[in-house]
């Protein structure tokens, strides 16, 4: 099982070991010990980079493995891992917003089901619980502007290979994604609107 060192530490740069490179078609995947890249997945997409002087083209889940394919093959034992700082500080602002408008949506009895963290096609799925109530994106935009403001700090657990990711008293969820480590990091996030099909009521949302 390949070691995913972005469930405890936010690091773009780390000296890993390649257990395995194998051609590909016109690619070369490599399995890692451990990695800091994280895989496609969680509604987030891979992260890219480089491993030494090979890019890092995409990174995917495989069985209890993370794959990552490059451009060209890297020799076995150490070599130094670099993630594209810019995509993944995209990708977290995205997941951490995502996060929110689940929150949000919660506070209103709605109970998140899907999400989806991709730039331009940021999306949260609900289904009503008991209690749920008219859900109104002005009502979100206040609520996520709120968390925002008060820059609350996030908080993980691991426990059995379990992961939750929260911020201050808010509840946490289980998730495998990267995060903002306080929500100022996270900008503005704009809610675009909201519409409901066959009992789903789906949350399109940006980041400013």
């Amino acid at each position: 099982m390949t070691q995913r060192l972005f469930f405890t530490h936010d690091h773009l740069v780390a000296d890993v070991d390649v257990l395995e490179c194998t051609p590909v078609e016109q690619q070369f995947a490599v399995v890692l010990q451990s990695t800091i890249f994280h895989p496609q997945g969680g509604g987030q997409p891979f992260d890219t980079g480089w491993l030494g002087q090979s890019t890092v083209l995409k990174v995917v889940q495989e069985a209890e493995r993370i794959v990552h394919y490059v451009d060209q093959p890297v020799a076995l034992g150490p070599v130094q891992a670099r993630v594209d700082g810019q995509r993944r500080t995209l990708h977290t602002r995205l997941h951490s917003a995502g996060h929110l408008i689940g929150n949000a949506g919660e506070t209103l009895g709605w109970m998140p089901i899907k999400a989806h963290h991709w730039p331009g096609e940021g999306k949260i799925s609900f289904i009503r619980g008991e209690s749920a109530q008219d859900m109104q994106a002005d009502a979100l935009q206040e609520q996520v502007n709120q968390w925002i403001g008060a820059d609350l700090p996030r908080h993980m657990t691991l426990d059995g290979g379990t992961r939750e990711v929260g911020f201050g008293d808010l509840p946490a969820y289980a998730c495998g994604g990267t995060h903002v480590q306080a929500l100022a990091q996270v900008g503005q996030v704009t809610i675009l609107g909201l519409s409901e099909k066959k009992g789903t009521l789906s949350v399109r949302y940006s980041l400013d």
